[in-house]
């Protein structure tokens, strides 16, 4: 059975915690019952009408703030199947049948203006959901478990815990957690399950924005809100080619041969409606870049590749490898520079200094180590401080916005020895200092 997106989700959604019933009667006059205590949802929370659905999107925007979840089947598909939407706004909590709709637009149109604020949970499918339905991004995005990760060291927290650490409301006994969303009709309690992923989360921003706004940070959210939306809408934007991992292995015209088999595999995966994967995978799109077969033979040799799906397509693989290799020298991708520890070993080494300052800064001031910077971004700042901050060169995340304020700069003083950086009491919470020499 396919799972839930719950149990799919990397911020893992059955942690421990839901809560507290609320009710409350609808500015449009119907009612929608709060599910918090873990009883079953009443009829009248799942909206199938597009006129109802179309009155409660009304009601959204004239309040300027609600709050989405989704859940959505995505195992055996060429996208993710929408086949649930939850929403709490101006006191009503109500999920949505899509299939039972006709028109969607009336919410995606809010999802993406410039004056309602949408509030999420680890909402990557939410606004991959958007991007596909609409080709524009939220404009207004809140991203509760990032927020959390502003004012403590927990990120990411799911939403069971989040609801648990902010609220104080424990999860009821019971999961959802295999289930197939698709089927129909859906459980009181599958309906009550789902709905209480959007009933706490505007009273968990309203206590995160007030609690940002008092540390000073409501402009550090701010800019991690539209960076996790640009790096989403960036991501989306992407040829088929570049999602590949193994990329760094290839020369220019294999990568070429790649960019070829990749754009037939995404245009056969759509029109079967299958996971891209489940046609030809990654490795193997790589290693026919590789070795560019030239007959069906020689592209059926590996044994992965022995197929009968693959032999079926063998005719038009191979006239997509002969396209990659007809394309001239001068309009050969670009490789791909191989990021990893062993690129530079000094910079591992340095990178790794910094880490543990790092993490005692974001320690100290409450500040999610994996939101304030990577490994990655560890040596990204090395590379470029060492270099002599080369004009043209992009600056490091670490050295820009908040994270500049919070621990850029003493980093880079510690990388030209400006700063001392000791242990000075090993068993306290703040183990290590910096001292300027």
């Amino acid at each position: 059975m396919p799972r839930s997106r719950r149990s799919s989700r990397s911020d893992s959604r059955g942690d421990s915690a839901r809560g507290a019933e609320t009710s409350s009667s609808s500015p449009g006059g119907g009612f929608r019952r709060g599910v918090g205590t873990g009883g079953p949802a009443d009829d009248d929370a799942l909206i199938t009408d597009q006129a109802e659905f179309d009155d409660f999107c009304q009601r959204a925007r004239d309040a300027r703030l609600v709050a989405f979840d989704t859940e959505f089947v995505s195992e055996s598909t060429f996208r993710p199947e929408l086949c649930l939407m939850q929403f709490s706004a101006a006191g009503e909590t109500v999920g949505v049948d899509p299939f039972e709709l006709t028109d969607l637009t009336p919410w995606w149109d809010l999802m993406t203006d410039d004056r309602t604020t949408v509030i999420v949970h680890g909402g990557q499918a939410e606004v991959k959901f958007c991007l596909e339905a609409t080709g524009q991004a939220p404009r207004r995005l809140v991203d509760v478990q990032l927020a959390e990760g502003l004012r403590s060291t927990s990120y990411p927290l799911g939403y069971d815990a989040l609801v648990q650490r902010v609220l104080n409301v424990r999860a009821p006994k019971g999961s959802q957690t295999r289930t197939d969303w698709r089927r129909r009709p859906l459980s009181a309690d599958q309906l009550s399950y789902a709905l209480r992923d959007a009933e706490f989360l505007p009273k968990i921003w309203e206590i995160q924005r007030k609690d940002l706004q008092e540390r000073g940070r409501t402009a550090w959210a701010a800019a991690e809100f539209v960076r996790f939306v640009r790096s989403l809408a960036e991501d989306h934007r992407r040829e088929p080619h570049e999602r590949l991992s193994g990329l760094s292995k290839l020369s220019r015209r294999d990568l070429a041969v790649a960019r070829e088999v990749a754009i037939w595999r995404q245009a056969e995966a759509e029109e079967k409606n299958r996971p891209v994967r489940r046609i030809l995978r990654d490795d193997l799109v790589i290693d026919i870049a590789k070795r560019q077969p030239e007959t069906e033979e020689q592209l059926l040799a590996p044994r992965d590749m022995n197929r009968g799906d693959i032999r079926r397509s063998a005719e038009d693989l191979l006239a997509a490898i002969e396209r990659g290799k007809a394309v001239s020298d001068d309009d050969l991708p670009e490789r791909v520079r191989r990021e990893g520890p062993d690129k530079n070993p000094d910079e591992h080494v340095l990178g790794q200094l910094l880490g543990i300052a790092l993490s005692s800064l974001c320690n100290e001031h409450e500040v999610a180590r994996t939101i304030a910077g990577t490994a990655k971004d560890l040596r990204e700042l090395v590379r470029w401080h060492t270099a002599g901050r080369p004009e043209g060169v992009e600056v490091p995340l670490l050295a820009t916005g908040w994270r500049k304020e919070l621990c850029g700069q003493l980093l880079t003083d510690l990388l030209d020895g400006e700063i001392a950086m000791r242990v000075a009491d090993a068993k306290g919470d703040h183990p290590l200092s910096f001292e300027r020499g």
